[in-house]
């Protein structure tokens, strides 16, 4: 006889030891397990209420990690997905917001060596920053800087 299955807590909490979830992801993630209608529901509910499961600490989480290679719009939609409360979501990249053009420049210091000589190069590093979520008026006071008067 085979090892008995893992249970749906089993798997919430290995899930949870690898890193911060939503209770939102862990529906999603742990829903084709539920063999029973509701259990999923209660032990997400027994997890939040020993606080396994905190949206400020997945809040925190993805900020920490992500907010030295990310700009505030990728890493709001990345907060979205997760199922997050969009009051939570929005006071937080409102947070973010203070430090956008220091994260921006850090970020595109470190994959340019230079200023653009050129429309192209110039078009390739506002790309390259847009594609990680900064603005647009933060991606054109990086690129458009002179190194030479900082």
């Amino acid at each position: 006889m085979c090892a008995s299955p893992l249970s749906l807590k089993s798997r919430a909490l290995r899930l949870l030891s690898g890193r911060e979830h939503s209770r939102s992801e862990l529906e999603r993630k742990l829903q084709r397990f539920e063999e029973e209608p509701g259990s999923l529901a209660r032990v997400l509910d027994e997890l939040q209420s020993k606080d396994f499961i905190n949206e400020q600490r997945v809040v925190d989480s993805v900020i920490y990690r992500r907010s030295t290679k990310l700009g505030s719009v990728r890493i709001q939609h990345e907060l979205q997905n997760k199922g997050l409360d969009p009051d939570t979501v929005r006071s937080a990249v409102t947070a973010l917001h203070s430090t956008e053009f220091e994260r921006a420049r850090e970020v595109w210091r470190k994959k340019f060596p230079q200023a653009p000589q050129d429309s192209a190069e110039r078009a390739r590093q506002v790309r390259f920053l847009a594609a990680r979520g900064f603005s647009g008026d933060v991606v054109y006071r990086v690129v458009g800087r002179d190194p030479a008067t900082e």
